[in-house]
């Protein structure tokens, strides 16, 4: 084989790759994809110390190769978070499964929460996850009081950022959750 269809292959392959390992993150597949991403390994070595004297070819290779590592450290970060389980669509399927294992509340008796107490709820479980991870301490932590001290601040913070529109998110710095505000994202679904 030339090295125009070993390019085409090793395109291909990279683009099965790739799909192989959104469906393992998604979690429809159940395993790592290793024995394709040896394939595809293989296939960046082959090239590596040969000398490519057409031009076009030899920019495909190193697209290609650069693509295939910039995915490898992608990949690699997401299976550290994973270790760590701090992946958030673990964390997501999570909930969803343990929302399966109860039952679900009949629409008539669940009140409809505005959009504010929503963001509260999410801020507030955001912190206590935060605080966990932190190792530090939930046990002070009161919804009542974080809606009273975001709603307070929420006029001061809308005046500072000159629109009507904040949202608070938690991040953790130095080793400790935080508040932050920051305008609301007009695709943001919260």
């Amino acid at each position: 084989m030339g090295i125009a269809e070993d390019l085409l292959i090793f395109e291909t392959r990279l683009k099965e790759l790739i799909t192989l390992y959104e469906k393992y993150f998604a979690g429809v597949e159940k395993r790592e994809p290793v024995g394709m991403f040896a394939d595809v390994e293989k296939m960046v070595r082959r090239y590596a110390n040969t000398p490519i004297n057409n031009t076009m070819y030899k920019h495909r290779y190193n697209t290609l190769v650069a693509r295939f590592n910039s995915y490898r450290q992608h990949w690699n970060r997401i299976l550290r978070e994973i270790e760590e389980g701090r992946y958030s669509r673990d964390r997501f399927k999570a909930d969803l499964h343990e929302g399966r294992k109860s039952a679900p509340p009949s629409i008539e008796t669940v009140p409809q929460k505005s959009s504010h107490e929503m963001e509260i709820d999410r801020v507030y479980a955001e912190l206590v996850e935060a605080r966990r991870s932190c190792k530090l301490p939930v046990d002070g932590l009161s919804r009542k009081q974080l809606a009273e001290t975001l709603e307070k601040q929420r006029p001061v913070i809308s005046q500072k950022l000159g629109a009507r529109d904040v949202q608070f998110r938690v991040v953790i710095e130095g080793g400790k959750p935080k508040i932050k505000a920051g305008l609301k994202h007009k695709n943001s679904e919260d």
